[in-house]
């Protein structure tokens, strides 16, 4: 069973930066497709980022591209999520989830954390 525990949420002001974090255990080898989703108050969860845990490959969402980078660490089991030049409407609720390569679809999703940009 995949879990996904996400972190480093919290209050920043606009143009500044966070790295969220998503630690990974009992994740095997089909489950490559590592996303960030995020929610903000009275909207749907919308896509950000995702990376192909084996090759590397990322995408971004066009509201992302240039300022958030996906990234992962191997040795850490962990999946980051850099943030720079945020802005307000980069608030929401930063999930975290997994899929596999053959169904791309997430089944696997963290509890969340929290970003507020202030302006």
């Amino acid at each position: 069973q995949v879990q996904l525990v996400e972190s480093g949420g919290g209050l920043v002001q606009a143009g500044g930066s966070l790295r969220l974090s998503c630690a990974v255990s009992g994740r095997t080898i089909s489950t490559d497709i590592m996303g960030w989703f995020r929610q903000a108050l009275g909207k749907e969860r919308e896509f950000v980022a995702r990376i192909r845990w084996s090759i590397g490959a990322t995408n971004y969402a066009d509201s992302v591209e240039g300022r958030f980078t996906i990234s992962r660490d191997n040795a850490k089991n962990t999946v980051y999520l850099q943030m720079n030049s945020l802005k307000p409407e980069d608030t929401a609720v930063y999930y975290c989830a997994a899929a596999s390569a053959t169904s791309w679809t997430y089944d696997y999703w963290g509890q969340g954390t929290h970003v507020t940009v202030s302006s």
